[in-house]
């Protein structure tokens, strides 16, 4: 298991090695490989384990009253995904897919919802740290309405592009899904989308390869 990847996740980061070993004990961790287009949950499934990707890509995503599907989160290595709906033991109104062959530790709550006696304080710091994750991961999802607040697409794509260039703190960012997923997390045709970017290009406000961006 890759330490640098540990590293980037708060449950981990910082700690000693013989503490990282009580910690992934603690959340019962355990190494799941996955194929390309796996289903790690499904939409009314209960949540019975919250994941850190250590390899791949995971795209989290929901429906619409519509029936269309709503791509909530695209999950990179060091990233968790479910964490809430696992300690609250609910149904999941999201289901979460591996796009690429992948690598994920997951990990449960049961500690946490059923906590020893006489808790260690490494429990208690260990508890401490789930639910600064928590705050954080809600902070997060100010990001993702900020995008979806916006009108056009243009907007919605400058919005991305800035909250990833600021929090990387640089110009070249790489996005973690493809088009179609981009369009789907933007809440836009994938069309549309393409017309716009190949636009925003001609007109010197961004240049990109792929998945790579710089804003100009």
């Amino acid at each position: 298991m890759d330490r640098r990847i540990l590293d980037q996740c708060p449950l981990f980061r910082g700690l000693s090695d013989n503490d990282t070993a009580y910690a992934l004990a603690f959340f019962h961790a355990r190494e799941q490989h996955c194929r390309r287009g796996e289903q790690l949950n499904r939409t009314g499934e209960m949540m019975r384990n919250f994941g850190l990707v250590l390899t791949g890509i995971i795209h989290v995503s929901m429906d619409d009253f519509d029936g269309n599907q709503l791509l909530m989160a695209s999950v990179t290595p060091g990233i968790t995904f479910g964490e809430s709906l696992c300690y609250l033991g609910m149904e999941a109104l999201v289901s979460v897919e591996s796009v690429t062959d992948s690598t994920v530790l997951m990990m449960d709550t049961e500690s946490l919802r059923h906590p020893a006696a006489s808790q260690t304080a490494m429990d208690i710091e260990l508890t401490r740290r789930f639910t600064a994750m928590l705050a954080e991961r809600t902070l997060r999802m100010n990001d993702r309405i900020q995008v979806l607040s916006k009108l056009t697409i243009r907007e919605k794509v400058i919005t991305l592009l800035s909250q990833y260039t600021g929090r990387e703190n640089t110009a070249v960012i790489t996005l973690p899904f493809n088009r179609e997923a981009m369009a789907t997390y933007l809440g836009t045709n994938q069309s549309a989308l393409s017309r716009e970017l190949r636009k925003m290009k001609d007109e010197g406000i961004i240049r990109f390869h792929g998945s790579t961006f710089e804003i100009l």
